[in-house]
């Protein structure tokens, strides 16, 4: 019953969240996606010019520029607010309902067999900050499924041995550019999503992206014994898949 009560709780606080966000852009700060279009673009330009003073300068401000104004909204503060009034019910109702410890007695029993679990090392691992790739010469391949803040991330599927059937390719990025390379022999299926950017997918190219979501795969992709299926999704920056 509590859970339920929980979900509850939940749902309305993101149903009450949207329309405050909505009555925000539409009423009282209609010029909030403009601030944030212009913070994105900054960050977008100063990655272009990465080499440059100028674009350490549109990099900086506008992700300073983008974080005062997700602080400077209703919604953001409506957020803190549910936060907080969430961990106060919790406090609440484990005080009415305090936990019970009751000692257990086991009967001895016949010990079960225990699976064994195999650990393997991934590719990546989840960062904040800066750039990774795949090794240079041959290396194992494991499937990818990464979180990173700001950075570039290198995938080149021509130095492994992909295994028979599909395999997965999971990356989720705030900031920065992702390149996959893929062998010609390889049959790709990607799905990607991007407030801000542009794609580069083989022969199709979209250089302005908005909030978009793009779906593409290749023509034998279904059929096909050794196939790659790609998740992408961004904040600001590109994804570009290309044959090598």
């Amino acid at each position: 019953m509590f859970k339920n009560t929980k979900n509850d709780y939940l749902g309305w606080m993101f149903f009450i969240g949207m329309i405050i966000l909505v009555m925000e852009i539409l009423f009282f700060n209609s010029g909030l996606i403009f601030s944030l279009i212009i913070s994105g673009g900054m960050i977008f330009l100063g990655r272009k010019r990465a080499g440059k003073k100028m674009g350490k300068i549109l990099f900086i401000g506008g992700i300073i520029f983008f974080v005062l104004s997700i602080l400077h909204m209703m919604t953001f503060k409506f957020l803190l607010l549910a936060i907080l009034l969430h961990f106060f019910i919790q406090f609440i109702n484990s005080k009415k309902h305090p936990k019970k410890i009751t000692p257990e007695i086991n009967q001895a029993e016949e010990p079960s067999q225990q699976e064994t679990m195999i650990r393997t090392e991934p590719l990546f691992e989840n960062i904040v900050l800066g750039q990774q790739k795949t090794p240079m010469g041959a290396y194992k391949w494991n499937d990818v499924n990464i979180q990173a803040g700001i950075g570039d991330t290198i995938i080149d599927l021509s130095f492994t041995m992909l295994p028979k059937g599909e395999t997965v390719i999971f990356i989720r990025n705030l900031i920065g550019n992702i390149q996959i390379l893929v062998p010609y022999d390889i049959e790709v299926s990607i799905q990607h999503s991007c407030i801000v950017g542009s794609t580069t997918v083989f022969e199709h190219h979209d250089s302005k992206l908005f909030n978009r979501v793009l779906h593409l795969k290749t023509p034998g992709y279904e059929t096909a014994e050794h196939k790659v299926k790609i998740f992408t999704s961004l904040v600001v920056g590109n994804l570009e898949v290309s044959r090598i």
